[in-house]
């Protein structure tokens, strides 16, 4: 047999995971993934995702790829997988690709949705994938900030920890912020993210709806680039990958 490369779209709640990456003694979504195809190829293999979500953090189009030695056939592989991972992770789709595709260094872009739940009463069954906020939120004044936030700038403001050697030069392209009833949903779609960037950007955009900063001051922050200025990180669970872009 000849080792395969295949790729994988992976959906997950992330609630009770620690993140996506290993974690030494932690539950994380890249272990169950390893775990399970391992004991079904009976050996040790690597599951490399697109990127990494944070703890909590959910996604619905996490992309992956792993090198295996086996028989079966993608759509076996695939079931096999959602037959054993735990009813919170399930592998969406699963195909043969090319030797030299990598999830992580080929992909061009990725979306990410972040909601909020802005109303008076608890949304009971939406709790563990949204931020509950009661005070109404003025989605201009957000959209008049998000304006800002949008293009090619260095969003070291807007991140945490990053390498002393790592740029933090990014191109976000799309900052869509809606009403729906009850509900805010924003989009961000960008060439890629820097740790807890977008919820960072995300509790930006609170304050400023909140009247807590004014829609401007965000230039302020990408020019100053310091983290300590900028407002508070949005909690995890309203945070979900919904794709990732590849050419």
């Amino acid at each position: 047999m000849a080792v395969k490369n295949y790729k994988m779209i992976i959906s997950y709640d992330g609630t009770r995971y620690f993140g996506w990456e290993h974690q030494p003694n932690r539950e994380t979504v890249q272990g169950k993934l390893e775990s399970v195809i391992g004991r079904m190829v009976e050996k040790e293999v690597e599951v490399l995702g697109a990127g990494r979500t944070d703890a909590g953090v959910h996604a619905q189009g996490m992309c992956a790829h792993v090198l295996l030695d086996t028989e079966l056939s993608p759509d076996e592989i695939r079931d096999y997988c959602n037959r054993y991972l735990p009813d919170d992770i399930a592998v969406v789709r699963l195909t043969e690709a090319s030797p030299r595709f990598h999830a992580r260094y080929n992909a061009t872009g990725k979306t990410y949705r972040y909601t909020i739940y802005n109303g008076k009463t608890k949304p009971v069954f939406d709790r563990k994938y949204v931020w509950t906020i009661e005070e109404e939120l003025s989605v201009e004044r957000m959209q008049q900030a998000a304006g800002y936030l949008q293009g090619r700038h260095d969003f070291a403001a807007f991140c945490k920890a990053a390498g002393k050697n790592k740029s933090t030069e990014r191109n976000v392209d799309r900052i869509d912020i809606r009403r729906k009833g009850e509900y805010l949903i924003l989009t961000f779609h960008g060439d890629g993210f820097l740790r807890n960037m977008v919820r960072i950007l995300t509790g930006t955009l609170v304050a400023v709806g909140r009247g807590e900063i004014e829609p401007e001051t965000v230039k302020t922050y990408l020019a100053e680039g310091d983290r300590r200025a900028v407002p508070a990180t949005a909690p995890a669970q309203g945070l979900c990958l919904i794709e990732v872009d590849y050419d």
